[in-house]
């Protein structure tokens, strides 16, 4: 099998802790330019795309500015900035629970993207580990949900990122969550909730279906006061919103879940008054680098269990 030539280096820095965007043009010779190229691929228009020749915002991989009459060339990179969205700044800061020169292990704060992605870009966890820690290597091994907090493990070097990945992939970790949700004396806890569960694509909400079990997870009543309960919540697998689709299949969905088990109305920007009561607590792994064993625990403290009454009174 014929190895594929990985892309040469970014010619571009990051901007704000965010690579820049790369393009490799297709094989064929459907478009006469460059230029036309962009314009039927990219989502900006032709105004925009003239403008970011005009001024030289893209390049090519030795970092020389493309004129507007390039003639098309297949297999050609081409890098350039997108423009940074307005963001709403999240309030909470990014803490780093453990780093060596492999990988950085952080605590993200809920509202806060693990990874740039649609309008979430520079308010995410990596692009403030990049700027804070000065690692413009920085990658994710894993994500989380925006609205779940929690430990999130990042990779220094690219070139061992494939190794940490595969650690989630080959589901080689350890993970616990806890959360809060309402008590029923009635559920029968500790339990194992298998189904099937499918999100499509442009749907908010996953959803459970007739056919082979995707998704296994672990519940187990920790404690509970004054009507809620604290939960320790171990999956098996890893499907989109599985832990939020099972609890509240349970019929205790978690406190604090715009999407279960109804999708409410968006939650307006810059409103953190109520948190997913949702926290990765523990990331537990063999370094596949290192062979050390590792185990990680999240100091964090859900909100809605040490001070009720001020998290039910930012509810609408």
């Amino acid at each position: 099998m014929r190895r594929r030539t990985p892309p040469p280096p970014s010619p571009l820095p990051q901007r704000e802790g965010v690579d820049p965007v790369r393009v490799r043009l297709p094989a064929g010779n459907a478009w006469a330019t460059v230029r036309d190229h962009l314009v039927a691929r990219l989502a900006a228009g032709a105004g925009v795309i003239d403008s970011m020749l005009d001024e030289g915002r893209i390049v090519d991989a030795a970092g020389r500015p493309v004129p507007g009459d390039m003639a098309y060339v297949p297999g050609m990179y081409l890098w350039f900035h997108r423009e940074l969205p307005h963001e709403e700044r999240v309030p909470f800061p990014v803490d780093v629970v453990y780093r060596d020169e492999h990988m950085v292990v952080a605590d993200k704060p809920h509202f806060l993207a693990t990874t740039p992605r649609g309008s979430h870009v520079a308010e995410t966890a990596l692009a403030r580990l990049r700027r804070q820690l000065g690692i413009p290597t920085l990658g994710a091994a894993h994500r989380l949900d925006r609205l779940t907090a929690g430990l999130v493990l990042f990779t220094v070097r690219p070139e061992e990122r494939g190794a940490y990945q595969s650690l989630f992939g080959d589901r080689q970790v350890a993970k616990e969550y806890e959360a809060l949700a309402p008590f029923d004396p009635a559920l029968s806890l500790p339990r194992t909730v298998r189904s099937r569960i499918v999100k499509e694509r442009g749907v908010m909400a996953a959803r459970e279906v007739e056919g082979e079990p995707n998704a296994v997870s672990r519940v187990e009543l920790l404690e509970h006061r004054d009507g809620r309960a604290r939960y320790r919540l171990t999956p098996r697998t890893g499907q989109t919103h599985q832990l939020r689709v099972h609890m509240s299949a349970l019929g205790v969905p978690i406190l604090g879940d715009p999407l279960y088990p109804v999708v409410t109305d968006p939650v307006a920007a810059g409103d953190f008054r109520r948190p997913l009561q949702l926290l990765a607590r523990v990331l537990e792994f063999t370094d596949p680098i290192t062979g050390c064993e590792h185990r990680f625990v999240s100091p964090r403290v859900l909100r809605a269990w040490s001070s009720y009454d001020e998290w039910a009174a930012g509810q609408p």
